[in-house]
């Protein structure tokens, strides 16, 4: 399996960006897909994850209402799309997944599969 992020970027204080997590050895709309990030001195938290299902979907409350997961099955490809993004957004995103997982469980360390990260940036 293989997860490939793109999209981060530097984008100002109120701004929307949309990452994307092409997958390659996996059909993404069978399980479980987890967005998480690391800021610099941090750890790792989760930002939101959705089941395969319609409906089920678990968002971290910073970013509830604001970041939306989705998937795309003909590409194979999921998206987190974040809006009014503020200086705290500012961390590497990964996304994940596991062919265990089916709903929108958020712990990463259930997660076997995961992209390389890319990194978001929202200055001051």
């Amino acid at each position: 399996v293989r997860l490939a992020e793109s999209g981060g970027g530097l984008v100002q204080p109120g701004g929307s960006l949309t990452l994307s997590c092409v997958a390659s050895g996996l059909t993404l709309e069978y399980y479980a897909i987890g967005w998480f990030r690391q800021a610099p001195g941090k750890e790792r938290e989760r930002v939101g994850c959705v089941g395969n299902s319609d409906g089920d979907a678990y968002y971290a409350a910073s970013v509830r209402d604001r970041f939306t997961i989705s998937r795309d099955n003909v590409k194979n490809t999921a998206y987190l799309q974040m809006n009014n993004l503020n200086t705290e957004d500012t961390a590497v995103y990964y996304c994940a997944t596991d062919p265990q997982l089916y709903h929108s469980v958020c712990d990463s360390l259930l997660y076997a599969d995961w992209g390389q990260g890319t990194q978001v940036t929202v200055p001051a």
